[in-house]
């Protein structure tokens, strides 16, 4: 059984509905979403807000949680420069809204930003990017689902959701407050250098150097 890692992402958008992707690493610089980590004693709201401002610059306002992704590959798979196999994560992916009209700080170096509609998403984006925003534009909410890192083979989903709306949306006010490819797991894992900044989740796991981060 591999390590378990656990992370945050979220499906941004703007008030015209595009979503938020950024392309982060070397190679083919696969298209994410915005996370990273969750750091020790911390919540999967506090660390998404962290995350993503550290990321993108934006202050962001959470809707509730499109679900819960289990990021997997194959038994045995090891990143380039790691001992072991890559970690499980486990990625909570938030549908979210940008606050405001621009972004509050400037993004780090290394992450490229861009606005992209939902149904014309970058041919080259992570699996669990394109899973999450195909589950947040449909509008369903609780869930559940296993996504491989490999690009092409087909995602297994749970059936446990529920159109968005119905249930209590996760909110900011809820006691807390505003933090791959083997790019998103090595930002999941904290392997890239870059502690919460720079480490979106898949984006944070899935496949290393040639491929990217979720």
């Amino acid at each position: 059984m591999s390590a378990l890692t656990w992370a945050v992402a979220a499906v941004v958008t703007d008030d015209t509905g595009r979503v938020l992707l950024c392309q982060q690493g070397r190679g083919a610089r696969r298209y994410a979403l915005p996370g990273g980590r969750l750091r020790p004693a911390e919540g999967p709201v506090r660390a998404a807000l962290r995350d993503i401002r550290a990321e993108t610059g934006w202050d962001i306002e959470l809707i509730d949680l499109v679900g819960v992704y289990h990021l997997t590959g194959p038994s045995g798979e090891a990143a380039a420069g790691r001992a072991g196999p890559l970690p499980d994560v486990l990625v909570h992916v938030f549908r979210a809204r940008a606050a405001g009209v621009r972004p509050v700080t400037d993004p780090p170096p290394g992450c490229r930003l861009s606005w992209h509609s939902p149904d014309a998403l970058p041919e080259v984006v992570t699996p669990l990017t394109r899973a999450a925003v195909t589950d947040a534009t449909a509008g369903r909410s609780g869930v559940l689902r296993d996504v491989p890192r490999a690009p092409g083979i087909a995602a297994a989903p749970l059936p446990v959701a529920r159109p968005a709306g119905e249930g209590r949306p996760t909110s900011a006010q809820d006691g807390q407050r505003p933090e791959t490819s083997h790019d998103e797991q090595r930002r999941a894992t904290g392997q890239d250098g870059h502690p919460g900044a720079g480490q979106p989740p898949e984006q944070r796991g899935e496949a290393a150097d040639p491929s990217l981060h979720p």
